[in-house]
């Protein structure tokens, strides 16, 4: 069993009267440690499906594994758990809180899981963090004092917080220009590499897909093309 597994996922959403379906039965398998790409055109059904492997929201069909659990008939609440312990999240726009320090927004997380931490702790693994993401030196600044990609870097280090099993970024470098965009796909490829943290980063950008060691193309809900199965339709 693949450490994710879908199964026939199908997300239809009902908008009044009208029926609005965005995935039409996704089947896909994740190892443990890969580094998958999610592409396709905005619209496509990406983000409707990280959505779903992230514990965001749930399929209106289908099952959906998570390291040897089914997570499709869980609870909102059973989900929100779930999400704390093992899955972390980069977005687009940072997300970050303006009044925060780096130090805090990193912090932040294990204020709600706590994770038998001591204060102590909690604040060593939050400064190792900003360390290891190249911010040793910037941990007092508010987001308005950093640049775009060091507040994305702020970003990743808090995803990590937990210690999560798997981590998705959805369009990560999207407000970054070149340089630094190629400057946190790097991270990400170590957090892979020296980490062994299952990876999946959502994109529009064949140059950002291409840093994945595999990328699977989303069209219309679908999955039009996967080096992994053996036929277009993407059962693994």
């Amino acid at each position: 069993m693949g450490f994710i597994e879908l199964h026939d996922i199908c997300k239809t959403y009902h908008l009044g009267e009208l029926d609005l379906p965005v995935l039409r039965g996704i089947s896909q398998q994740v190892a443990r440690s890969e580094f998958v790409a999610l592409m396709g055109v905005s619209g496509s059904g990406k983000s409707t499906l990280m959505n779903i492997m992230g514990c965001l929201d749930h399929p209106t069909s289908g099952e959906y594994w998570l390291d040897g659990r089914e997570i499709s008939r869980l609870t909102a609440k059973e989900r929100a758990r779930l999400r704390n312990r093992m899955i972390g999240f980069v977005f687009q726009s940072f997300n970050l809180l303006p009044r925060m320090t780096a130090f805090e927004n990193v912090l932040m997380p294990l204020m709600y899981s706590r994770d038998n931490l001591t204060e102590r702790e909690m604040e060593r693994r939050a400064a190792e963090l900003l360390e290891k993401v190249g911010l040793s030196g910037r941990l007092h600044h508010r987001p308005s004092q950093l640049s775009g990609g060091e507040q994305q870097r702020v970003a990743i280090a808090r995803s990590l917080i937990n210690h999560p099993q798997v981590l998705f970024a959805d369009e990560p470098t999207g407000n970054l220009d070149s340089r630094t965009s190629e400057e946190i796909l790097q991270t990400f490829q170590q957090l892979n590499q020296m980490d062994r943290i299952t990876l999946i980063i959502v994109t529009h950008d064949p140059g950002v897909a291409q840093h994945a060691q595999r990328i699977i193309l989303i069209k219309d809900g679908v999955i039009e093309r996967d080096p992994a199965s053996s036929s277009p339709g993407g059962a693994s």
